[in-house]
């Protein structure tokens, strides 16, 4: 009887554990959400030194680290956002280029085009969804613009952006909805 009991409390204290709270800042990485538009559920992915909606990230490992290169197939920022989750010595910075643009670092290097913006970035905890937002410049967030390869190319969401088609109208804002990443070290660095 005894043993029935405790067999049947076990599971009663399972259930009023309390469960764990999320991360107020983990890495993450961004998923774009605009309800029926094209740009709905697309991955932001790192591509020449700038960000997108589809298409794939790019990264890259040295020769002599090649046997222990994580993956690089996803991008991933690091907690915070104003940089990438990476294992280059360095880091890549993240930052508003001067047209306005969601850029990032070269491996190995911290310049950024004099006239940028390197934030503020913000990582908000949310209900059920966290989010990423950049609100300087009087930006509102993000936007993304078509580019002539079916990606979207992410920018602060600015009127005065230099998109690629030349009509910021063309542009969707969207909520980027920041999902937590909880692997290894994604990359080496992105390109």
């Amino acid at each position: 009887m005894k043993f029935t009991l405790a067999s049947l409390a076990l599971p009663l204290l399972a259930a009023s554990a309390p469960t764990p709270e999320p991360a107020t800042n983990p890495a993450f990485t961004v998923m774009a959400m605009r309800s029926a538009s094209p740009i709905h559920f697309l991955q932001m992915n790192a591509v020449g030194q700038k960000f997108w909606l589809g298409g794939k990230t790019t990264s890259y490992c040295p020769e002599q680290v090649e046997p222990n290169c994580p993956p690089g197939d996803q991008t991933v920022f690091a907690p915070g956002g104003s940089s990438l989750d990476t294992m280059v010595p360095g880091g890549q910075q993240v930052y508003i280029d001067p047209n306005g643009a969601l850029s990032f670092t070269q491996a190995h290097s911290a310049n950024i085009p004099q006239g940028s913006s390197r934030g503020p970035f913000q990582y908000a905890v949310g209900d059920p969804w966290s989010h990423y937002t950049f609100n300087g410049w009087g930006a509102s967030g993000f936007m993304a613009c078509p580019a002539d390869d079916n990606r979207w190319q992410v920018f602060a969401a600015i009127q005065n952006a230099t998109v690629p088609h030349g009509n910021v109208d063309e542009c969707l804002g969207f909520s980027a909805t920041a999902i937590t990443y909880e692997g290894d070290v994604p990359a080496w660095q992105y390109i």
